[in-house]
């Protein structure tokens, strides 16, 4: 199957109305609409494929999949029986595209990998689409280490979930730290550890690094920590109860009221998860609701008989999809990067259920149930996630009306023609002029866009350390520049309705100076200073050309604006943090050519620094396990042959 989305023209069916190059004609002869798809019918056949429906501008309206591409493109081709949203589509349709695929199955993948690289308009469209984290027992060492993962799964080791968010696994862990005692210490901690650490003293952890506890005895608690996230807790249970009561007659009572601490966890981790069902032992419970022409899904992880936490999800729809694409949108593109459960129950019908399956099955590589419950636990589980949509949309529609006000009364407090769709926030952070950064937030009508926030990398180097001034100019000569350069038109949704500014007048010279050099001249901005005292409540405005004002302390306009620029200052703060962090552990080993993270730990752990592998003599260099003579060589000559 091709999954390329750039066609070639070969691969394009209608070529009556491309040009040699490839270039769609259908604008310069005026089709669009029924009669443009009407004359891509002449040249299509029967096969299974993908289309995709574009304006006169070539943005990508909406990709579809088809069983009989014919068949489907050809129910487009009239003027009546759509939907106001599909007649729309229709309407703005001047160009279409094609692949064929060599079944259903591979059309319906590659369709909803193009929805979501595309992010076509009119195509239901899942957001906030982040990885999930999952609990790793690494067995990198004899001494395995508990802990939190995010990403690829490339090391060694048992993982389990995922779960439903970083706050769900780090709960578990701290409880199954005073359960288990496993460590949570990096490699090279616990290689060099010589006494033990504050959770060996908090009864966090059995230490193994100075040998408090045996290695089979170690071995034995990973293995109940392996029972207990694979489902198997009772027998936990019990052999910690007999343990206890054996300690308390041999009077053993300190070993016994450590026993006893570590049920006490057990039950907590369990009684934490809420519902945990006994007759599922994995399933994702996916449910939906919609009200307001918006859509809420829920998604509840059970993993070992175990909730694992639930996620709210708020895929954009047009406010006319009818619930079965939601849901069959939804599963496609929430499973498109993910490896699914054997199970999902859910809230209603799709589309394609045998489709989809398939799709899903092959993707495992065993057999995947998608099932509608109706009766039993099953169905109180899928019952229980549909309550708990309904609830987040609920909320979520009145946040959105409270955002909407609250941009109203933004739009009047400062002058604007309209309530501002996208504002765009801006704070720089540094210390003496020292890892510099600049942060922009985006705050909108469904409240804080944290996908669209951006940081900025301060890189002049004519810069005065700490000025403010400086640093503010290039972010927004960077940010708008390429404005400019991406987007003359303003088409895409990308450019600000209004511009906030931490800073007062000298900010708002700078800015104003900024958009005279681009030539943008009806961009709104606005510096807000923290005023007299720098006390919170007494922030003043500036404009270009206008009057110090200041806002009453109980405006909530005010406190929108305060929230505002406090999102914006943690935002920037955070990400020099973070570069302030990686500038301290970095070691001159990151410029070695062929030293990657692997072999950096296998040299520091081989000669405790940096500066003792810039002074190694080769044939030491040559002893450390993964380093080979070549790239022994190499490090070598980096720290010794450089003049």
């Amino acid at each position: 199957m091709t999954d390329t989305p750039t066609e070639t023209p070969a691969q394009i069916p209608a070529a009556k109305i491309y040009d040699e190059e490839g270039t769609s004609q259908a604008a310069s002869k005026t089709l669009r609409g029924y009669q443009c798809v009407q004359a891509y019918l002449k040249t299509l056949d029967n096969s299974p494929g993908v289309y995709r429906m574009l304006d006169e501008k070539g943005a990508v309206l909406y990709v579809g999949k088809a069983r009989n591409l014919k068949k489907r493109v050809s129910s487009y081709a009239t003027a009546a029986g759509h939907t106001a949203r599909i007649g729309r589509m229709v309407s703005a349709t001047a160009s279409m595209m094609f692949l064929t695929t060599k079944t259903e199955t591979e059309a319906l993948l590659l369709e909803q990998n193009l929805i979501k690289q595309l992010k076509p308009r009119y195509n239901v469209l899942l957001r906030d689409d982040k990885s999930f984290p999952n609990i790793l027992i690494s067995r990198a060492t004899d001494f395995p280490q508990i802990k939190k993962h995010r990403g690829k799964r490339s090391e060694t080791g048992d993982y389990y979930g995922p779960f439903a968010s970083a706050g769900a696994v780090n709960r578990t862990l701290n409880q199954l730290q005073k359960v288990f005692l496993l460590r949570n210490c990096t490699d090279a901690m616990f290689s060099s550890r010589t006494r033990p650490c504050l959770l060996h003293q908090i009864a966090r952890c059995s230490a193994p690094c100075t040998g408090k506890i045996s290695q089979d005895d170690y071995a034995a608690l990973v293995d109940d920590a392996t029972a207990f996230l694979s489902g198997r807790s009772t027998k936990i249970q019990a052999d910690l109860a007999t343990k206890m009561a054996d300690a308390s007659q041999a009077m053993e009572f300190e070993r016994a009221a450590a026993l006893r601490d570590r049920i006490r966890a057990l039950t907590q981790v369990q009684s934490s998860q809420g519902i945990n069902p006994q007759g599922v032992t994995e399933a994702d419970v996916i449910a939906l609701y919609q009200e307001g022409g918006q859509a809420c899904v829920q998604v509840f992880f059970i993993r070992a008989n175990q909730n694992w936490g639930n996620r709210a999800y708020f895929p954009r729809t047009g406010g006319e999809t009818e619930p079965q694409e939601v849901l069959e949108a939804f599963i496609g593109q929430f499973y498109s990067d993910r490896i699914p459960p054997k199970m999902i129950l859910m809230s209603g019908e799709i589309e394609n259920p045998d489709l989809m399956a398939e799709a899903l099955s092959d993707k495992l590589g065993r057999k995947v149930d998608m099932l509608i419950p109706q009766r039993g636990e099953k169905a109180e589980l899928v019952e229980n996630a549909h309550r708990n949509a309904r609830e987040s949309l609920v909320r979520r529609l009145a946040e959105t009306i409270a955002q909407g006000r609250l941009l109203e009364g933004l739009a009047k407090a400062f002058d604007l023609p309209k309530a501002p769709e996208r504002v765009e926030v801006y704070d720089n952070s540094h210390i003496s002029g020292t890892n510099a950064v600049g942060a922009m937030i985006v705050a909108g009508p469904e409240g804080f866009m944290k996908s669209a926030y951006r940081t900025f990398n301060i890189k002049s180097e004519t810069l005065t350390p700490g000025d403010d001034f400086g640093m503010m100019k290039e972010v927004l000569h960077r940010r708008f520049a390429r404005l400019l350069k991406e987007d003359p038109d303003r088409k895409s949704g990308t450019w600000p309705d209004l511009l906030l500014i931490d800073g007062g007048a000298g900010q708002v010279s700078a800015v104003a100076q900024i958009m005279r050099d681009l030539g943008i001249t009806d961009m709104p901005f606005i510096g807000v200073a923290k005023g007299e005292d720098r006390d919170a409540g007494k922030e003043e405005f500036y404009r270009p050309g206008a009057r110090v004002f200041a806002l009453p302390r109980t405006d909530p306009v005010l406190y929108f604006v305060q929230r505002l620029r406090d999102e914006a200052h943690r935002f920037a703060i955070g990400t020099h943090r973070n570069k302030r962090a990686k500038a301290i552990g970095a070691t001159p080993l990151d410029d070695v050519p062929g030293v990657g993270a692997g072999r950096k730990r296998a040299l520091l752990a081989h000669f405790g620094s940096a500066k003792a592998v810039s002074r190694a003599g080769l044939a030491d260099l040559k002893s450390v396990e993964g380093i080979s003579d070549t790239l022994a060589e190499t490090i070598h000559g980096f720290f010794h042959d450089r003049g």
